[in-house]
């Protein structure tokens, strides 16, 4: 019998509900037909400025017919983990494509990014190590650093005399790991590469970057963060997704082999988890391979980008620090946001709100994700939109 505290807990938890009934719940609305950059619910099309398929892949001829052999060939599941029978050729095949092309030596895939942070972070450093995160890091992040057992501690973001405060505290030869996302997922921005891996040189510490938000947007052909600045050798650690750019489900982590073969054999999220299916696999491989031979996407994607975040701030909206193609435009107010987001919504646009307690409540956002396969004529059509909605709610009359 659940306890009657908890059923309390349960009970009191009435924010759904209570945003349900004023017609403004945005979250777990299913999707009927995902075409790109167009989705079906409801029997209705929306625009999709939600989604992280950044590359635009998901529906790729090429991308779709490597999953279809893959489980004409392997079956819809491996029905187990990667360290027993969950192993297959292409997961094999794709870490060693991976490492070659975040300059690394080895690369082991698990079945989820967030796993991936998970048992990386989880098991490098130890419980008499320092794991140093940036305050706005990805939770898949802070939730490894808490399960590592090591001291925790965090740096103002992107400060970087925060972060050299931090390290100085150390003696040089205390095992230190400081743990960074590249394009950090809200905010649009990108971390101080350059600078961080200075100070980790200076002060012995280990560099790991999430690259969920990089991997296929900056760096050569889309290699990532420690590319984008020339520091894949000056980077330890790298991580990413395949949901994102890629086109799939699952996540990697790219270093040494020495470090590789340890996670392998200390990483329970990736010992414990069955692996992903084989047709998952297949589709970021062929993901990989279109980013690499079809460099066009890339510059549609920073073309599209380019214009609307200034369609975004000419409007009249706070893009904070966003430079990449994740574009928040600021609110807030956590019940305004909702409201834009549900009138975006009506009007055939589909987007994300962030509030409380993700975010401050007077930094509630609207976080837009561009795509390759965006057109001008539906970047158009939400400009319009969010413009229409901004001057109906009156959102700029209230907070200038």
């Amino acid at each position: 019998m659940i306890q009657q505290a908890l059923l309390e807990k349960f009970e009191q938890f009435t924010a759904p509900n209570e945003l349900k009934r004023a017609g403004i719940y945005p979250y777990f609305r299913p999707i009927e037909e995902n075409h790109d950059t167009e989705v079906i619910i409801h029997g209705r099309k929306l625009l999709m400025f939600g989604s992280n398929s950044y590359m635009g892949l998901t529906n790729h001829p090429k991308v779709k017919e490597a999953a279809k052999k893959a489980i004409d060939r392997f079956g819809s599941s491996c029905s187990g983990s990667r360290f027993l029978n969950g192993t297959s050729q292409l997961h094999i095949e794709l870490e060693e494509k991976l490492a070659a092309f975040t300059g690394k030596e080895a690369a082991l895939v698990y079945s989820t990014g967030f796993q991936t942070n998970l048992g990386t972070v989880a098991s490098m450093v130890g419980r008499h190590g320092v794991i140093i995160l940036d305050e706005l890091d990805h939770a898949s992040i802070i939730e490894g650093s808490r399960l590592s057992f090591s001291r925790v501690l965090k740096f103002a973001h992107n400060d970087m005399n925060d972060l050299e405060g931090i390290l100085k505290t150390f003696p040089h030869d205390k095992v230190k790991m400081i743990v960074i996302d590249g394009v950090f997922s809200m905010e649009g921005d990108i971390c101080n590469l350059p600078e961080i891996t200075r100070l980790a040189e200076k002060y012995g510490a280990l560099v790991m970057v999430d690259d969920a938000h990089a991997l296929g947007v900056i760096g050569n052909q889309g290699r990532g963060t420690a590319d984008h600045f020339n520091l894949t050798d000056q980077v330890d650690i790298i991580m990413s997704t395949f949901s994102k750019s890629l086109a799939s489900i699952g996540g990697f982590v790219a270093s040494t082999k020495d470090v590789i073969n340890y996670l392998k054999h200390h990483s329970r999220p990736m010992i414990f988890s069955a692996s992903i299916p084989p047709s998952a696999a297949a589709a970021a491989l062929a993901a990989l391979e279109i980013i690499q031979e079809e460099p066009e996407r890339m510059e549609a994607l920073w073309d599209n980008t380019h214009y609307i975040s200034k369609a975004i701030r000419d409007i009249g909206f706070d893009t904070n620090t966003s430079e990449t193609p994740i574009i928040p435009f600021y609110i807030r107010d956590n019940q305004v946001t909702f409201q834009f987001t549900q009138r975006l919504y009506e009007e055939g646009i589909f987007v994300n709100p962030v509030v409380s307690p993700a975010v401050p409540s007077d930094s509630s956002l609207i976080r837009m994700s561009i795509m390759a396969t965006h057109t001008r004529c539906q970047l158009d059509e939400a400009i319009g939109k969010i413009e229409q909605i901004a001057s109906e709610l009156q959102v700029f009359a209230e907070r200038h």
